[in-house]
């Protein structure tokens, strides 16, 4: 059956290309994850506060390259784009910055992130986001982007104002994290916002 509607991004949208390296604010680099990224990984993870919010632990340098040869393999796959946010000058991990759950033909896509814990408060996430935000809508033309989190996690909460996300609404018992049920804030920027 015929849609009356064109796609708004068609197969080729990412994968047609490399992934980018994107400059952020202040410092930081988006550039696509290498091999040899698997201990930081391994080292964020250890932070409690990553086992809070995002619900995985990570138990090896090995099983941290193998979460890395996901990420570059979802490139070519077009339903994630997965970045490590690092200093511009030395190449230290920051964090990840991520556009998941990608439905290339409505044009959507969710941001997600993360920082290691000697960056947080520094405003890592909200840059990188807002950098990625930048290039999904202006280089590859997405329409809009959507964001969760617990609505206990007021420092998310701030880094989606941040970067231009706004507030449309809670989802009630909406993800089970380690202590239990989370409402989720949905926030999202449309692109002209």
């Amino acid at each position: 059956m015929p849609f009356l509607v064109k796609p708004v991004l068609t197969a080729g949208a990412l994968a047609g290309g490399p992934q980018p390296t994107l400059p952020a604010a202040d410092g930081l680099l988006l550039r696509p994850w290498r091999a040899e990224d698997a201990p930081a990984v391994h080292a964020a993870f250890q932070d409690p506060a990553l086992h809070q919010w995002h619900m995985r632990a990570c138990h090896s340098e090995e099983e941290a390259a193998g979460w890395i040869a996901q990420w570059q393999a979802s490139w070519a796959g077009e339903n994630e784009a997965q970045w490590a946010v690092v200093d511009e000058r030395t190449d230290e991990l920051r964090g990840r910055v991520a556009l998941r759950q990608i439905l290339l033909g409505s044009g959507v896509a969710e941001v997600a992130y993360w920082t290691v814990a000697r960056a947080r408060g520094q405003g890592v996430a909200a840059r990188a986001a807002a950098a990625l935000s930048h290039w999904a809508f202006e280089e590859i033309g997405f329409h809009r982007l959507e964001l969760f989190h617990a609505t206990a996690n007021e420092a998310s909460c701030r880094v989606a104002a941040k970067a231009g996300f706004a507030l449309e609404g809670t989802k009630r018992s909406a993800l089970l994290h380690q202590d239990g049920w989370h409402d989720m804030h949905f926030h999202a920027r449309v692109r002209g916002d």
